[in-house]
């Protein structure tokens, strides 16, 4: 198994260290200066509706291309205090939903508390959920029965719809293991229609380049998972590997990383930086801090907001008309049809 950038100790581990490569190699232009031509700088949040938070880095899974640097090995983890400074943020705001993400965001001991309070509420609740959690523990294996009592949305990352793609990029035994927690959640009820039990899955390339269209991705999973497997779904959102974490380290250490960042900012579509996710999103850092979306998170660039950068000081009217923080990485966000937590955003 491979081991997490920080247990490696390796340069890149610090969020300063990707900060600085990120806009000191490689030509192109500024991306702040790419959005002032097309009218769109300083870009600003347009409110909040999504509160993501991210509940660890702990995970059991480690996986090539992961951007938070997640794994056994990572002990960093929300306390149900900040859990519950989140909680208070939503009781005081109209937010509609919380997308909980990690790591592993089951791994966190109060996870199910968490979200029951978030359901109590009357709050959508959205769980990134790697599939082989279900499976790691038997302590995990009524996680589909937990979710559909509290109606929460499911996402998953599937890569390919082949045991070779999938473990060569997530880990040995990770395709078989991946199918049979979809098919434990499509037993509860999981995309299933009629049920209003949501099942979505995560595509990301394998390698040094952008996806194809998300549609014929969808059709493609749709019908092949549904023949060899029996496995249904709502949608594929395809997302965009951002050159941050371990994708970065992928990209510089294989000298793809000029050509991987001229292919973004080559592609970059003005209309795709109208809907990307930081405007109408926060995110939490496992230690309450608050970024413009989950990247910015692990290069550590907090929200531009004065004496409201931690959740317990939460300032909905600043966070709400915020400018949001921008670097080389955006780019990502901004290629071809865009890319977003939930998919293309043009």
């Amino acid at each position: 198994m491979i081991k997490s950038l920080q247990a490696r100790q390796e340069p890149l581990a610090k969020s300063e260290a990707q900060v600085a490569w990120l806009e000191n190699e490689g030509g192109g232009e500024r991306f702040s200066s790419k959005l002032q031509d097309c009218g769109l700088y300083p870009l600003r949040a347009t409110g909040v509706t999504v509160l993501q938070v991210n509940l660890g880095k702990m995970c059991n899974q480690v996986c090539k291309h992961c951007h938070v640097d997640a794994g056994p090995d990572r002990k960093e983890i929300m306390t149900k205090e900040t859990m519950q400074q989140c909680l208070d943020v939503l009781a005081s705001t109209d937010i509609p939903v919380v997308d909980l993400t990690g790591g592993a965001p089951e791994m966190n001991p109060h996870f199910r508390w968490f979200v029951e309070e978030i359901s109590a509420l009357g709050r959508k609740v959205m769980v990134r959920c790697n599939l082989t959690i279900i499976l790691a523990n038997p302590k995990y294996h009524d996680l589909p029965e937990f979710f559909k009592k509290h109606q929460v949305e499911v996402v998953s990352s599937l890569p390919a719809v082949t045991a070779l793609r999938t473990d060569a990029q997530r880990g040995k035994g990770v395709f078989d293991k991946s199918i049979k927690a979809l098919q434990m959640l499509n037993a509860v009820g999981y995309g299933q229609e009629g049920t209003g039990l949501k099942l979505n899955l995560v595509y990301n390339p394998s390698g040094a380049f952008m996806s194809g269209s998300q549609e014929a991705l969808e059709k493609e999973f749709k019908s092949r998972l549904s023949s060899r497997f029996d496995i249904i779904f709502n949608q594929l959102y395809a997302i965009t590997n951002l050159p941050v974490s371990r994708f970065l380290e992928f990209l510089v250490e294989s000298g793809n990383y000029d050509a991987y960042m001229d292919g973004l900012i080559e592609a970059f579509n003005p209309a795709a930086a109208e809907g990307v996710m930081c405007r109408n999103t926060i995110s939490v850092g496992w230690d309450g801090y608050l970024y413009d979306c989950d990247f910015n998170q692990m290069l550590d660039l907090k929200v531009a907001v004065k004496n409201g950068v931690h959740i317990k000081d939460y300032n909905a009217i600043a966070l709400n008309e915020r400018e949001i923080v921008l670097g080389q990485h955006c780019y990502g966000c901004t290629a071809g049809a865009g890319s977003s937590c939930g998919g293309q955003t043009a």
